[in-house]
């Protein structure tokens, strides 16, 4: 395999999927890093209704569309790839993949998204795979008729909760405030869907069960009143944590781990872009990750064409 390139694109999400597209389009020689699976937290998305100028579908789907079109315009994809090592610094930049070598490019974008936060409970580790999950897509039918909790009242919560009826019996949305932070159509449709069943404003406790978990132990934030709910499945959606620790000391970053980036997503690094769920900013969908991949990729020609 060829080891030099014009753009190395780490992560392979709805950002770094778009800047491959623009990137490979505009005949950059381009090879897109991911250490797992292409599309990133995009996939987890059982139903995508606010794409633009696409019907319902899932994440999934939008996914192998987006890699298609990146490797039918040129690009080199790798995925399960880890990467050991990097040099950012220099004007020819250097990336060491898992088993596959060290690979140069004259410009970086870094686009490798974010993991799903957790409630840092006991219960919460010793359930999981068996009970708790942060991804109804990947295990929603395992709860085929089965009574689940959805935790949390972001965008993301509810429109899972109301993928998840699909499968389970009555689901259970538990949020520690007595409002919902989702958009108002989210929160109507969850509303209006009769296997929805609603517990606010409270701490959740820990997870029980012999083997499986069994109960989802919460109190009221206002009575400090304990409630056992009865679940054989958890689904766990209080947002994300960015993937930027590989980056400490070399991009400039907030308390949070957020690269600081401008608006043509240039990072302190020349020829280093960041786009997507990792950097700094305040709404964070899958449309706002292409529109950040888009910029990066265009900025990245333009530092490439600059510098030539």
């Amino acid at each position: 395999m060829d080891q030099k390139y014009d753009v190395i694109v780490l992560g392979g999400g709805p950002a770094g999927l778009t800047a491959g597209i623009y990137l490979a389009r505009a005949r950059i020689k381009t090879l897109i890093v991911d250490s797992g699976t292409a599309g990133g937290q995009m996939v987890m998305s059982y139903t995508v209704a606010n794409y633009p100028g696409v019907e319902t579908t899932s994440g999934r789907d939008i996914s192998q569309t987006m890699l298609r079109q990146a490797k039918n315009f040129g690009c080199k994809v790798l995925t399960q790839s880890p990467v050991l090592d990097m040099d950012l610094s220099a004007e020819e930049k250097w990336v060491d993949v898992e088993d596959e070598g060290r690979f140069f490019a004259r410009a970086v974008i870094v686009a490798t998204g974010g993991v799903p936060r957790e409630l840092g409970l006991e219960g919460e580790q010793k359930f999981k795979g068996t009970g708790v999950s942060y991804c109804a897509t990947c295990d929603g039918d395992f709860f085929e008729g089965k009574e689940i909790v959805a935790i949390g009242g972001g965008n993301s919560a509810l429109e899972e909760a109301v993928g998840l009826t699909k499968y389970a019996s009555k689901v259970t949305i538990v949020h520690e405030f007595d409002h919902f932070q989702a958009q108002p159509w989210t929160v109507e449709e969850a509303k209006k869907n009769d296997k929805i069943h609603f517990l606010m404003a409270q701490d959740i406790l820990d997870f029980t069960g012999n083997g499986h978990l069994e109960k989802v132990l919460v109190a009221s934030k206002e009575t400090g009143e304990k409630t056992e709910i009865p679940a054989e499945g958890c689904f766990i959606f209080i947002g994300y944590v960015p993937n930027t620790s590989a980056f400490a000391g070399l991009l400039d970053m907030n308390e949070r781990g957020e690269i600081r980036t401008d608006e043509q997503m240039k990072t302190n690094l020349p020829g280093v872009f960041a786009a997507g769920d990792l950097r700094i900013k305040r709404y964070r969908q899958i449309t706002t990750s292409v529109a950040d991949g888009t910029i990066a990729a265009l900025s990245a020609i333009d530092y490439i064409n600059q510098a030539s």
